[in-house]
């Protein structure tokens, strides 16, 4: 989760690893730091906190040098403290980590038998004392870098800086990204592309059990084996790659703006050129032919697999298991052989996401991604990934990456319940129809903002917050609860309407506002029920419904939010919304971080 950054290049590396860095703190912001070599002078400055306090440190105490390393943290082992930020250093190596080394207690154990003590409370402090060691022994700094990863156990991407070395770093990777960038007598590194991207165009992505020793002349590769390997160079999309707030005051909000033009861009790639079939890459397996899904997500990509079991199992007649991802494997699910298994992830490289995906190998008939990085290390594990055509979510809240997620898997549904005769192509025509409107219904449903703000300002003094919803809605009425915990910090829970009466019903009170997630459709009056035992004990009822809805639902909302109409079969996407703005404009009356909330991370790399 942590962000790592690397130059060998022909001007000073600290303006550049910060400008990198800036484009990875959405990975950690715990802390931050820099080492660079300066004629074979290895040091380092780090500081606590967001990185501009780095930036700040930099001004008055400067770090020169042509080579570097950077790193921004999400603490795993050690609170965010001066001492605990990345790089570590042992006398000649610095290292930047991200990821676990999980035995790294034995290691240190080791080492302190040996005179190596520890000043740390970290994990990766123990991999800058191993190479110490190892080079003390004599070791070249390449080889004692061998020596030191040959030793670990556990998840990481690692990259070395040495003194004397103004011409070397050393990447490995296990477990967390890490990608190789190629310029013109400069060379860089980094957790991904987006860091990358200013510098050059030209990636290398490293593979499992990859170390890479790196000159300004080029990468030298070897596999988990030891073997020379040929890792191709990419050409990425610079456009995919850019990080800016594009007028706004968030990247949050340039996010949620952008939705009705990344859906346009999947739906484009999806459906043929007249608009009224489903156009999958060839090696897609069958859908009529497969006998159960099962779909591994974390977080708001488990919420985007929940929706879609409604869709695949009403639509297609395909019965679906959701699974959270960091439990999947530990309940070591029977899998039949006719099972296809979707795996769903933003970044690509959701570390349990990825070990569910491993466990399924050889269990299942094929495996499919559903990413919005085509490639990360999710997606060439697959037999098969399927693009969401999101473009960079810097925000640490999904909002774009999830109604993306959420098109293509309903795009899946319906191709599944056309192979599976379950929908005539008159249905089918309507549905893709109304898709293709969707950009532009979610335009008019910006204009909600001025409403939302009113109904923000009330929960913005609330304590606890209850969504409520039925059917299609329900998953989004835990994906509503989870973006207002995120960036408000506000306590809110979740629940299937007709589970009110089961025990939630007895937190209703006049302090407690209940959010009700209800489109006018074939479920609304039996909503419209539990809003009444919600109001009957003077419960404060925000509606999110259609005009007719609201109309319908009569008196007694406390507030209601209006939206424009669309297919019931649609409304998940299109609700998405609201339950984003709702908590975006929550976070901004309590005056949180709405883009780097505490305690989170956008790329989750770690178990």
């Amino acid at each position: 989760m942590c962000g790592i950054v690397g130059v060998l290049g022909n001007h000073e590396a600290a303006p550049m690893l910060l400008d990198a860095l800036k484009r990875l703190e959405y990975r950690g912001y715990d802390s931050a730091g820099l080492a660079t070599v300066n004629d074979g002078r290895l040091d380092r400055r780090r500081a606590v906190g967001k990185l501009v306090n780095l930036s700040d440190l930099l001004v008055h105490q400067p770090l020169p040098g042509k080579a570097g390393i950077g790193h921004t943290r999400w603490a795993t082992h050690g609170a965010p403290t001066r001492a605990n930020a990345h790089p570590h250093r042992a006398g000649p190596v610095a290292v930047v980590h991200n990821g676990i080394i999980e035995n790294f207690r034995e290691l240190r154990a080791d080492l302190a038998k040996a005179g190596f003590g520890h000043e740390t409370d970290t994990d990766t402090e123990t991999v800058a004392l191993l190479t110490r060691r190892h080079m003390q022994e004599g070791m070249s700094a390449e080889d004692a870098a061998r020596a030191t990863i040959a030793r670990l156990e556990g998840a990481y991407a690692l990259l070395f800086l040495f003194a004397g070395e103004d011409d070397l770093l050393i990447a490995a990777r296990k477990g967390s990204p890490l990608a190789v960038g190629h310029g013109k007598g400069e060379m860089f590194v980094g957790s991904d592309a987006i860091a990358l991207a200013p510098m050059t165009d030209r990636i290398t992505y490293l593979e499992e059990g990859d170390i890479a020793v790196i000159t300004r002349a080029g990468a030298t590769i070897t596999d988990a084996g030891g073997r020379l390997a040929n890792r191709p160079v990419k050409t990425i999309a610079l456009d995919h790659a850019r990080v800016d707030k594009g007028g706004h005051r968030h990247f949050m909000a340039k996010e949620i703006a952008e939705q009705p033009m990344v859906i346009g861009n999947a739906l484009r790639h999806y459906l043929t050129e007249a608009g009224d079939d489903i156009r999958l890459p060839g090696d897609m397996p069958d859908l009529g032919q497969v006998e159960r899904l099962v779909l591994v997500a974390c977080g708001t990509a488990y919420y985007a697999c929940l929706t879609a079991k409604y869709w695949f199992e009403q639509l297609a007649g395909l019965p679906v298991d959701v699974d959270i991802a960091s439990e999947f494997r530990y309940r070591e699910p029977p899998l039949a052989p006719g099972t296809l298994a979707i795996f769903v992830s933003q970044s690509g490289e959701t570390a349990d996401t990825l070990a569910a995906l491993r466990y399924c190998r050889d269990r299942v008939a094929g495996i499919v991604a559903v990413v919005n990085v085509e490639e990360s290390t999710i997606a060439r594990a697959s037999d098969l990934a399927l693009p969401i055509h999101a473009g960079a979510e810097i925000g640490v809240a999904s909002t774009k990456a999830f109604t993306c997620q959420l098109t293509v898997l309903l795009l899946l549904a319906l191709r599944a319940a056309r192979a599976r005769g379950r929908m005539d192509a008159a249905r089918l025509a309507d549905l893709l129809s109304a898709l293709r409107g969707l950009p532009a219904t979610l335009n008019t449903a910006l204009e909600i903002d001025a409403p939302v703000r009113e109904v923000a300002r009330d929960l913005s003094a609330a304590r606890s917050t209850l969504f409520l919803g039925r059917g299609l809605m329900y998953p989004l009425a835990l994906e509503g609860a989870l973006k207002l915990k995120e960036i408000s910090y506000i306590h809110a829970e979740a629940y299937a309407s007709g589970e009110l009466k089961h025990g939630p019903i007895a937190l209703i009170d006049e302090t407690l506002p209940v959010i009700v997630m209800a489109p006018c459709d074939a479920l609304f009056d039996k909503t419209v029920s539990n809003m009444q035992e919600v109001m009957a004990r003077g419960g404060r009822i925000v509606l999110v419904s259609d005009a007719e809805g609201v109309e319908a639902a009569g008196g007694g909302t406390f507030r209601a939010i209006t939206m424009p109409v669309t297919d019931p079969v649609l409304a998940p996407i299109l609700y998405a919304l609201p339950a984003q703005l709702i908590a975006y404009h929550t976070a901004i009356a309590k005056g949180t971080d709405v883009d780097q909330p505490r305690n989170l991370a956008k790329s989750v790399t770690v178990e």
